[in-house]
């Protein structure tokens, strides 16, 4: 559609149109997780903040894995948009509605047998274990609300359509946040009642985005016909979505042993750990959304062969985030506490959290630029790229990183901080010289 085609007018206006309603959907899916946490530090203890800041990590976990995958529906969609190839579109489109529905069915089954396993590899304090379990089993139970909206909200943004997806998580939003007061305040059902609200939550936000797909036009039409799993384009879906699916998980999985490293150091320490992940996924807000922007003008610009205007992009997204991330670095080594205090009243707590959030915030800067670029090499089909920095990073500094700074600073979590802004520091030069060469290369075949 004309008012969605990411191919013509102002590149940095197209950006920060589209990038501004993911961001604020992006948004809202944090605050109702963050909701969570706050309300359960309400009226629970320690031990519940505990076990819902575990399971809801391990539940981001699965979600940007998902979002990931679903990547590549958005690319290839952007890509046949571009091109004007609207039998492509469709095709796309149907081949991703039957590959997630076999994928979230499998995955859910699954981790629903993994369950108490998951406890414990997490190492989850023993005050915690059975509030954790629990809210595994019924998150793991809503694993396909969670698949069905990803893929949904993929489809409109590969077609340039990002604010309606914003739509979906509003819905999603307030429906989890009063369900979690009726539950967590009202019934007393701790992280029950946490999970419950957000797999009801997601719920409702499927059926009222499938009510509105069902009268939206793309762009392209979605035949019968094209409900089938296409080897050709499930090939292709999975050609950009498993690396970025891959890349997105190890970086959670290195969140992953930074928990576990830390919940080894005792409740204090645990609880601060996952208050202080939470803050900084939601910093982590812009630059996700610049990523989703980029890579979606890219793969619309590639396709219509207009390169220059998806290198404008990657400019403009640098500009925007680097200045957020600067301004995050520097307001937290002044204030953390008017962030982390937002979430427990525990004086121990609010001061290792102050810490490690200090050094931590960090990230925000340096992660900015390796985002912005992974966004445009995502939309280039270049997602290989993306996980190759990400994984070099996460081995050589991200891991090593925080366990050798439990070892040698145990009173501290101020140096454990340090190691995902140094992993991120390293992601980003790998991509200035990936990028470089890229360039280079072009520049001499033209």
């Amino acid at each position: 559609m004309k008012e969605h085609d990411l191919t013509q007018g102002s590149v940095g206006r197209n950006l920060i149109r589209f990038a501004l309603p993911y961001l604020l959907a992006c948004f809202m899916q944090t605050f109702y997780g963050m909701a969570d946490l706050f309300v359960v530090g309400l009226y629970n203890g320690s031990e519940t903040t505990t076990a819902v800041a575990i399971g809801s990590q391990v539940m981001h976990m699965l979600t940007v894995i998902i979002v990931g995958l679903a990547m590549g529906t958005t690319v290839r969609i952007g890509r046949y948009v571009g091109a004007k190839d609207e039998r492509a579109a469709g095709r796309t489109v149907g081949a991703s509605v039957v590959f997630f529905a076999v994928f979230a069915a499998a995955l859910t089954a699954v981790l629903l047998l993994c369950t108490n396993i998951i406890t414990s590899v997490m190492l989850t304090p023993a005050e915690a274990v059975e509030e954790t379990r629990l809210y595994l089993l019924i998150c793991f139970a809503g694993v396909p609300f969670i698949t069905a909206y990803n893929v949904i909200s993929s489809i409109f943004r590969g077609a340039g359509d990002s604010r309606r997806p914003m739509y979906f998580v509003a819905v999603a939003c307030v429906v989890n946040i009063a369900l979690d007061f009726g539950f967590i305040g009202g019934l007393g059902l701790g992280a029950v009642g946490a999970a419950l609200g957000t797999v009801l939550g997601q719920a409702v936000s499927v059926l009222f985005s499938l009510c509105v797909m069902r009268g939206r036009d793309f762009g392209f039409r979605v035949t019968r016909q094209d409900i089938r799993a296409d080897r050709e384009s499930v090939a292709q879906i999975c050609k950009v979505g498993v690396p970025i699916a891959c890349q997105d998980g190890l970086i959670q999985v290195a969140f992953i042993v930074i928990t576990v490293i830390a919940n080894s150091r005792g409740l204090i320490v645990s609880a601060a750990v996952g208050i202080v992940e939470k803050i900084i996924s939601f910093l982590f807000l812009v630059p996700s959304a610049f990523l989703s922007a980029i890579s979606a003008i890219t793969a619309q610009n590639m396709g219509a062969d207009k390169p220059e205007r998806a290198r404008a992009s990657l400019g403009y997204g640098l500009l925007i985030t680097v200045c957020w991330g600067a301004f995050c670095a520097l307001y937290n080594q002044f204030l953390p506490q008017t962030l982390v205090g937002l979430f427990t009243r525990d004086g121990l707590v609010l001061a290792a959290g102050c810490a490690y959030l200090r050094a931590y915030a960090f990230d925000t800067l340096f992660a900015a630029v390796h985002f912005c670029f992974s966004g445009y090499f995502c939309g280039d089909q270049k997602a290989g790229i993306s996980f190759l920095h990400n994984i070099i990073a996460i081995v050589m500094v991200r891991i090593p990183g925080a366990y050798l700074a439990g070892v040698y600073f145990p009173d501290s979590l101020y140096p454990m901080g340090w190691a995902a802004p140094l992993g991120s520091l390293l992601s980003a030069l790998i991509c200035v010289g990936f990028y470089a060469y890229y360039r280079r290369r072009s520049q001499a075949a033209s």
